[in-house]
This record gives C-alpha cells, sequence and structure tokens, in this order.
C-alpha cells in the first residue's frame, strides 16, 4: 500500500465575493498576480518548495480556469506517478448530490483520496493568501510538541485582532482556548487558516462531526479536538502573509511587489514561485516610451508611459497612454491617448482611446461601497469600452459597453455599470 507521509489538502473552491467583478466568472485563485501568477501558485509552490509532492485541490466555484491552470501539475513539479496534484470537484454520489458546504465538509467529501495514501498527518491550505512558508518546518514544530493539531499563526496588531480566530497559549505554545473574532482578544494571534492533522485525530474528528451543518474547521472540528483533550499547538509565522480577499488589499499586495525593497520578494532563487507559462515572446518597449517601478509580463508592448504599476502577460499600452498606481491583467489592450489612475483592470479587456480613468471626487460606491473603495476604478473581464469616455472614482465595469452607457461621455464616480447577461 502506498504511505505518504504528509499530503496537502488546498481549499480552491472559494468564490472571493469581495473581490467584486474581478471573480465574476472565475474562482478566487485563479485570479491574475503580479503580472505572471495567480494567487493559487503560491500555496503550490510552498508545498513544492516543502517536499509536499501530494496535493488535492479542491474546487468548487468557476472552476474551469483553476482546473486548466494546475492541469497534471507539471510546473510545480507535481506530475507524479504516485501522488502530484489532483483536482477534486464535488461530484455525484449514489444517493445524492453533494457542494461542498463548508471548509471541513469539503475534506470530509474526500476522506477516500486521503485514505488512498495512508498519510501520518495532513496538511490544510486555503488557496487564495501570497506568501512563502516552508511547511516542513511547521510539521517538525508538530511532531517535536507531540501535538494532535496545529495551527499556524501569525502575530497581529491587538486592535486588529478581533477580525480574526484568536489562539490564547501556553509558554510552550499549547493551545488552552480560542475565541473567534472577540470583542476583547485576550492575545493576538491570529490562525492562518493552515492546520496540520494526524491523520487518525482528522478522520474521527470530521466522521463525528459530519452531520453538522456547514461542517467547517475552526466552529466546529477545532473545538472537537480541543474538547476531546487532543494536545492543539500554534505555530508562529513571522513572514510575510497577505489574505488578498478584497480589492484594496489585493490592489496593496500587487504595489509591494514593487516597492524599491518589496517586502515580498519573487526573485528568491532558493525558494521559486512557480506558475503555467504561456510561450510567449518578449517585451516590446517602445523608443519613446517610459517605464518607472514596474513589473512588466512577457509578451507586452508597451508604447506608452506606465508608472508604479503591474502590467500583466501579452498587454499592449498604446501611444501617449499614461497608466499609474494600476493593475493591468493578462491579454488586455489599452488604447491611444489614454490615462488609467489606480486601475484594476482584468483579463481580455479592451479599452478604446482616449479613455480617462480613476477621475473626479471620491464618492461611496452606489451598489456594492464596502467592495468598490479606495479611490479605485475595477473593470471586469473581456469587458469593452468605448473611445472617448471618462470614468470617476470607486466605479465598476463589467460587461460589452457602448457610448450609449456613458451619457455626456461619462461614469461619474460611485457608479456601477454592469451590463444585462454579465451578472454580478
Amino acid at each position: 500500500m502506498i504511505k505518504k507521509e504528509m499530503i496537502a489538502m488546498l481549499l480552491a473552491g472559494g468564490q472571493g465575493s469581495r473581490l467584486g467583478v474581478l471573480t465574476s466568472k472565475v474562482a478566487k485563485p485563479a485570479v491574475s498576480f503580479g503580472g505572471k501568477y495567480r494567487i493559487i501558485d503560491f500555496p503550490l509552490s510552498n508545498c513544492i518548495n516543502s517536499g509536499v509532492d501530494t496535493v488535492g485541490v479542491l474546487t468548487q466555484y468557476q472552476p474551469l480556469r483553476l482546473n486548466t491552470h494546475i492541469g497534471i501539475g507539471i510546473p510545480w513539479d507535481l506530475d507524479r506517478n504516485i501522488g502530484g496534484v489532483t483536482v477534486l470537484p464535488p461530484y455525484e454520489k449514489s444517493a445524492n448530490s453533494e457542494w461542498y458546504t463548508g471548509t471541513a465538509n469539503a475534506i470530509y467529501q474526500n476522506l477516500d483520496y486521503m485514505e488512498s495514501y495512508n498519510p501520518e498527518y495532513v496538511l490544510i491550505l486555503s488557496g487564495d493568501h501570497i506568501y512563502k512558508m516552508d511547511y516542513e518546518v511547521m510539521l517538525d514544530f508538530h511532531k517535536d510538541k507531540g501535538a494532535e493539531v496545529t495551527i499556524a499563526v501569525m502575530p497581529v496588531p491587538m486592535e486588529e485582532a478581533k477580525r480574526f480566530g484568536i489562539m490564547i497559549t501556553d509558554n510552550e505554545r499549547k493551545i488552552t482556548d480560542f475565541e473567534e473574532k472577540p470583542a476583547n482578544p485576550r492575545s493576538n494571534l491570529a490562525s492562518m487558516g493552515i492546520y496540520i492533522f494526524n491523520w487518525k485525530t482528522l478522520k474521527e474528528a470530521l466522521l463525528e462531526n459530519a452531520q453538522q451543518p456547514r461542517l467547517d474547521f475552526g466552529k466546529h472540528v477545532i473545538p472537537y479536538c480541543h474538547g476531546k483533550g487532543y494536545p492543539l499547538y500554534a505555530y508562529e509565522f513571522n513572514g510575510y502573509w497577505k489574505d488578498v480577499g478584497t480589492l484594496s488589499s489585493y490592489w496593496q499586495a500587487n504595489m509591494e511587489l514593487i516597492d524599491i525593497v518589496p517586502e515580498f520578494n519573487l526573485y528568491e532563487e532558493y525558494w521559486k514561485i512557480y506558475t503555467k507559462s504561456e510561450s510567449l515572446p518578449p517585451q516590446y518597449i517602445a523608443d519613446d516610451s517610459v517605464i518607472e517601478r514596474s513589473i512588466i509580463g512577457e509578451g507586452a508592448d508597451i508604447y506608452g508611459k506606465v508608472y508604479n504599476s503591474v502590467i500583466g502577460c501579452g498587454v499592449t499600452i498604446g501611444k501617449e497612454t499614461v497608466v499609474r498606481d494600476s493593475i493591468i491583467m493578462n491579454n488586455t489592450s489599452i488604447g491611444d491617448g489614454c490615462e488609467l489612475y489606480k486601475a484594476i483592470v482584468a483579463e481580455n479587456v479592451k479599452v478604446g482611446n482616449q479613455v480617462r480613468l480613476g477621475y473626479g471626487e471620491e464618492v461611496p460606491n452606489e451598489t456594492d461601497p464596502s467592495i468598490y473603495d479606495s479611490g479605485m476604478v475595477t473593470i471586469g473581464e473581456k469587458s469593452v469600452l468605448p473611445d472617448g469616455i471618462t470614468v470617476g472614482k470607486n466605479t465598476c465595469i463589467f460587461g460589452q459597453t457602448s457610448p450609449e452607457d456613458y451619457p455626456d461621455n461619462y461614469l461619474a464616480s460611485g457608479k456601477t455599470l454592469i451590463k444585462a447577461g454579465d451578472e454580478k
């Protein structure tokens, strides 16, 4: 029988609704990041860099692009005869067909997959965080402590602790108590949603709690293990870790890549980030173009000026166009004479000539003020923007729009323009 010491289960089914139109047609872990990557590349690369060669990727929401991206795992050296990467969507069962309803329910529905590797340990990961972490070091900690469950935690400012699941530990880092989003936190150690379980403990906890609606690690599995008196430990992580779950945190994390001394370095030799790469020609930079402090993807054609921005692969920036503080994703074309300020433009978008994005007063967005904020303009994938329009701040555009959609060639700040059929 196959025996793996540790296998990883990567939860990648999330919709990522706080990313607005960026995730209306694509799962959050498949969203572009940093010019050439997708968010899921980071935990997958961590696995292979940590010596974890068996990864189950649990998909659900809009999985097509994610499945195509992962394929058989070649870019991460995960195309193995035994192990490797396996995409695990929900499937028809003889009695009934069930969607994954909670994080732990998704794992529970794949007990047979895990059983087939007879692992000693199971690593549970989330597919939508940007970080580099050596899971082997965490496993060593787990073994040294004689833990049944180890939860990765990171210290957060005390005033932010109420937004997280908080672990209270003793001097040995043994978890004595935990609180979900406490009003008055007793500790600042926030759970990162990364767990190592002894396989027999995980299996028992899942089977015992299988009937819980929306079976979840934080609400059901961890409290069950704690209630049973199993030793739970907190493994403290002090590196860079970013949940890119909102448009502003997604924008911020991309901008941090282009700092003079980036807090998160994509260029380290010993901890590479792997991705599925297209065979693209090199970038073309025209002689009168200007690029300052930016990442430019392969196959991009730059005829204009780019400042402090992240430009994806196969992007065209037209003549006399100025792009500032923006993220332009793969295969998008921006026309001539445009001005873009603090725009997030998704993949395969066509922006006409003389288009201005990010101008005017900052007012709250009319439909989703908590999503479209921070003065940004967000354009969903495959959208089309006609020539000569001006778009305000905290705006969102999705779909093939035409001049009639912009009275006086203008979309005011705070407006949402979603064409019928291009549902949110």
